[in-house]
C-alpha cells in the first residue's frame, strides 16, 4: 500500500491537511508540536472507473485503492541533531514511499510562524537541509560499517563502495539524492537504507481561502489547475520554478471543512467554488503520478476491488498484491480493460465475443486492467 509522510515546519497546516484527507480529527491548535505522536490515516483514493464498474457489475461491495498518510510532527532547524522532536520523526519518515512537504503560502497574524514570517522557499530549504544532513549521518555510519569488508574483498564490493561514496559526495555538495538518476535497483537500496532525500517528493502549497476556487488551465505558475489569489499564486509559482518535486496547491482548512460534509453536500460546495475535484483527488493523483503507479481491478467473491502497483509490474507480482498464494501458484491471468467491460455490460458478453485475453507470467499489468488470476493452491 502506498504510504506518504506529511512533513513540514510547525504551524504550516500539516494536521489540518491530515484532517482534510482522513476526517480523522487530528488535534489542531496554534502551537508548535501539537502533533506529538504521528497520526496515521487510511485514505480511499477517488476512482471514477471503480464507480463505473460497480454500476455495471453490481457487486456486493466495491473497495477503492487506499493511500496511507502519516502526519509527522513539525521539524525545525537542527532536527538532524535532535533539536525539537527531530530524531524520532526523522525515523518515521524513513518508512514511507513518498514525502508530501506542506509549505505555508498564506499570511495569517493569528497563526504563529516559527520563523516570524511567511517565506515558502526559506521553509523548503530548512526542511531539505535537515533531511540532507540526516542522510549524510546515516551514510557516514553505513560506510564506516562496511570499510573492513570493502578492504578485505575489494573486488566483490567495488560496486557498492562506488555507489555509496558517490551518494555521499552528492549529499556533501548539498544536493538531495532525488537529483541523481537512480535506477530501480539503486532506488530499492536507497529505500532499504532509509535515505530520506532519495524519496519521491511533492510540495503541498497550503494557500489561503482568498481567491481559491474555479478551475483553471494547468501550466507554469498554476500547476494545480485552481484559481488562486495573487499572493498565493506568486508563492506557488516560486515553488514550481524551484523544482525538486511536483506542486499541488490547496486550501487545507477549506478541504478539512469539505471532508466533514456528506458526499452530496460536498459536491454542491465544490460546484459553488467552481471546482471539479477536491484537494484529496488532486493530491492522490499527484502521489500516483509521482510513484508511477497504475491501478487494476479484480472481482472475487462478489467484491470489486482496485489495487495499485508500479507501472510494468508482471502479472504474478500483481497477483501477490491480492494474496501471496496467487503469486506462488500463478498459472495465468484472464484480462480485459475496464472501458471494454463497461461498454459490454458483463464478463459473459465479453467472453461470448472472444474479447477476454489470456496472459502468462510475462504479461505486464496495464492501467485500467480488470483481471482474474488463475492459480494452483
Amino acid at each position: 500500500m502506498l504510504s506518504v509522510g506529511i512533513v513540514g515546519l510547525p504551524n504550516v497546516g500539516k494536521s489540518t491537511l491530515f484532517n482534510a484527507l482522513t476526517a480523522a480529527g487530528a488535534e489542531v491548535s496554534n502551537y508548535p508540536f501539537t502533533t506529538i505522536d504521528s497520526n496515521v490515516g487510511m485514505v480511499a483514493v477517488p476512482d471514477p472507473r471503480l464507480d463505473e464498474l460497480a454500476r455495471v457489475l453490481q457487486p456486493r461491495d466495491a473497495v477503492p485503492a487506499f493511500v496511507r498518510f502519516l502526519d509527522i510532527a513539525g521539524l525545525v532547524e537542527g532536527a538532524s541533531r535532535g533539536e525539537g522532536l527531530g530524531n524520532q520523526f526523522l525515523g518515521e519518515i524513513r518508512a514511507v514511499d513518498a514525502v508530501a512537504h506542506v509549505v505555508r503560502c498564506f499570511p495569517d497574524p493569528d497563526v504563529v510562524h516559527v520563523a516570524g514570517s511567511v517565506d515558502p522557499l526559506r521553509d523548503v530549504a530548512v526542511i531539505e537541509t535537515e533531511l540532507l544532513l540526516a542522510d549524510l549521518e546515516l551514510l557516514d555510519k553505513a560506510i564506516a560499517k562496511r570499510q573492513k569488508q570493502w578492504q578485505t574483498s575489494p573486488r566483490d564490493h567495488a560496486a557498492e563502495r562506488d555507489r555509496l561514496t558517490r551518494w555521499h559526495a552528492h549529499l556533501a555538495a548539498g544536493q538531495p539524492l532525488a537529483g541523481l538518476d537512480l535506477d530501480p535497483d539503486e532506488r530499492r537500496e536507497a529505500k532499504a537504507l532509509g535515505l530520506l532525500t532519495a524519496k519521491p517528493l511533492l510540495y503541498v502549497a497550503n494557500v489561503g481561502e482568498e481567491g481559491y476556487g474555479g478551475a483553471q488551465e494547468t501550466g507554469a505558475g498554476n500547476p494545480s489547475g485552481v484559481a488562486l489569489g495573487a499572493e498565493a499564486a506568486a508563492r506557488v509559482s516560486e515553488l514550481e520554478a524551484r523544482g525538486g518535486g511536483e506542486v499541488v496547491a490547496l486550501a487545507a482548512q477549506l478541504e478539512a471543512e469539505l471532508a466533514e460534509l456528506a458526499p452530496d453536500e460536498r459536491a454542491v460546495f465544490l460546484a459553488d467554488l467552481g471546482l471539479a475535484r477536491s484537494g484529496l483527488e488532486r493530491l492522490a493523483e499527484a502521489a500516483f503520478h509521482l510513484l508511477d503507479l497504475v491501478r487494476f481491478y479484480t472481482v472475487v467473491g462478489g467484491k470489486l476491488r482496485a489495487w495499485e502497483v508500479p507501472r510494468g509490474t508482471p502479472a504474478p507480482q500483481a497477483a501477490g498484491r491480492v494474496h501471496s498464494d496467487m503469486e506462488e501458484g500463478f498459472i495465468r491471468a484472464r484480462v480485459t480493460h475496464y472501458a471494454e467491460l463497461v461498454a459490454a455490460g458483463s464478463f459473459q458478453e465479453l467472453v461470448r465475443h472472444g474479447r477476454v485475453r489470456t496472459e502468462g507470467k510475462d504479461y505486464r499489468i496495464d492501467d485500467g486492467d480488470v483481471v482474474e488470476f488463475l492459480f494452483s493452491d
